[in-house]
């Protein structure tokens, strides 16, 4: 299921492309020109689309229903990932996964969110909306690695936190909240990847980092932009009007400093090459995690609390835009 119009036509090129090659290969004859001058022209096509991307169709991509997801990337960043299970509370959440692996020649720990392919696999994910026994599962897992110091990096993929009644029922909120709290305060590195849909307080829960990292054309924002335009204008179907407005880019989010590095993504979007989108990211986590190790535990912390208290700060009215902000002191528990 594609969900932009414009990649029908780019369909209809790889499908002539891979035909062509097809045929070349049968009447075993060397077709290397006619290949060329296809992709050519679908790559521009490719590029002129991209050249002129507005914010709802980068939360289109991000919601891409062949963008990779978590267990996607697993395999191509990792080795020896071995998935645990259960908050050890009331059950195991399939929307949310992890477990050790080896990553650039050490052991960290990999939590992310994770949608559903086809009807089967997303009732089982609950769509990617995950549930306060995911979210305590993923701070089990969090606290076990701190213990042992081990570098931990998230993956952020959810239309926001589940928000059925059942899930209400068993302190959805509060999941969060302790886990926004217990993050602050984890002795390792944490380094937080955005791959899709970085959705409300959803994606906080597992988000809170000492480096947080978005690919390119994945979003962030504090509510759906149909949510969003449900509200302020009583019209969900202005959702490209919210998207505008809410800066919900991951190049918006770079430059508002609620992230730290944008990982580009090949021509076409992650979907198209999975293996690359996954190397760019490998690349990015280990370097910083190499950056974050070389602190004490001290230090890493205070940098962490400034990190955080440095979100959303603003000039008040009658001082100039560039008088420095009160610095935030670091309260003794840290």
């Amino acid at each position: 299921m594609n969900i932009l119009e414009f990649e029908k036509l780019v369909a209809e090129l790889d499908d002539t492309i891979a035909k062509a090659r097809q045929a070349a290969a049968r009447e075993s004859r060397d077709a290397l020109a006619d290949f060329t001058e296809l992709e050519a022209e679908r790559d521009q096509l490719l590029r002129e689309f991209f050249e002129g991307l507005t914010p709802w169709d980068e939360v289109l991509l991000a919601r891409h229903a062949s963008r990779p997801y978590t267990l996607d990337y697993v395999p191509l960043i990792t080795e020896d990932f071995l998935e645990l299970h259960g908050d050890r509370l009331f059950g195991d959440d399939g929307a949310m996964v992890g477990g050790f692996a080896q990553m650039g020649g050490q052991s960290v720990l990999l939590v992310g969110q994770q949608k559903g392919r086809d009807l089967k696999e997303r009732q089982k994910r609950n769509f990617g909306y995950v549930r306060p026994e995911g979210y305590r599962k993923a701070l089990r897992l969090m606290q076990t690695a701190a213990k042992f110091r081990r570098p931990i990096v998230t993956f952020v993929d959810t239309p926001g936190a589940d928000p059925n009644v059942s899930s209400e029922e068993r302190g959805i909120s509060e999941s969060i909240a302790r886990n926004l709290r217990e993050m602050s305060l984890l002795a390792s590195p944490i380094v937080s990847v955005i791959i899709g849909e970085g959705g409300s307080g959803g994606a906080l829960g597992i988000a809170v980092a000492d480096r947080v990292i978005m690919l390119e054309h994945s979003i962030y924002s504090v509510i759906a932009p149909e949510g969003c335009a449900s509200i302020i204008w009583r019209d969900p179907t202005r959702g490209a009007d919210a998207a505008r407005a809410m800066r919900v880019t991951a190049k918006d989010a770079l430059a508002l400093g609620l992230i730290d590095e944008v990982i580009p993504e090949p021509l076409g979007g992650a979907h198209r090459d999975p293996e690359a989108t996954a190397a760019a990211i490998k690349e990015a986590v280990i370097r910083s995690i190499r950056d974050l190790s070389r602190l004490t535990v001290s230090r890493l912390r205070a940098q962490r609390y400034q990190k955080l208290r440095a979100l959303g700060r603003f000039a008040e009215e009658g001082l100039p835009d560039n008088a420095p902000p009160a610095a935030a002191a670091v309260p003794a528990s840290v």
